[in-house]
């Protein structure tokens, strides 16, 4: 049985978006069933202008948390907010207060990737600071360590976002910088590998139900 993921991302100026796109390919290399969605956005429209916001993507926006019960997995993708998660996301885990109580979520797997303005500006906290969401719900934390096999996360060659904990990217200041290709193919790699795992984890409970 092919693993059901949820790639589930919040993103502004697109940087996340397009890492969401690697991640699903890597998953779906893997043979997992993904389905993507955004979350919705809580800043008005006016202040999007402001920002000069690019207009949103075509993907589903995940208004209703009950969604995630029909998953075995997610990955999300999670811009930093200095070293945290931003409000998008803070509000859309309070939504999952129904899934707590029930449990909804409880033995589901989860895996994290994310965008930062600089070099140093949270990549690994915001996996950090997420993580005790996704333990209060009993979701299990997948990292990738550095086992990319172009080992992209030990180059020092360029400028490489991404760490053990999930694939990044680095936006610049003002979102000019996009994605590199070894950022892609971190992210590629990590949907690839979250969904092996997954995929293990599926099988073998399946085989033990029987």
């Amino acid at each position: 049985m092919a693993p059901r993921i949820a790639i589930v991302f919040y993103s502004l100026y697109g940087h996340i978006k397009t890492l969401s796109e690697s991640v699903a390919k890597g998953a779906k290399a893997a043979g997992a069933t993904v389905d993507t969605f955004q979350l919705p956005e809580t800043l008005p429209e006016n202040v999007l202008q402001l920002m000069h916001a690019p207009p949103k993507s075509d993907y589903p926006v995940l208004s209703d948390p009950s969604v995630l019960k029909d998953y075995d997995g997610f990955l999300f993708g999670i811009p930093t907010r200095y070293g945290r998660a931003p409000a998008q996301w803070s509000s859309f885990f309070d939504t999952t207060g129904g899934l707590w109580m029930s449990g909804a979520l409880v033995g589901k797997a989860a895996g994290i990737f994310s965008s930062t303005g600089g070099q140093h500006g949270g990549q690994e906290t915001t996996a950090l600071t997420t993580i005790p969401f996704l333990a209060h719900h009993g979701i299990t934390y997948i990292p990738i360590g550095f086992a990319d096999p172009d080992k992209s996360l030990l180059d020092l060659s360029e400028i490489v976002g991404g760490s053990a904990y999930g694939a990044a990217t680095i936006s610049g200041g003002d979102g000019s910088r996009q994605p590199s290709a070894k950022e892609l193919a971190v992210a590629e790699y990590q949907g690839k590998y979250f969904a092996t795992q997954l995929g293990y984890y599926v099988a073998g409970k399946a085989a033990a139900s029987q």
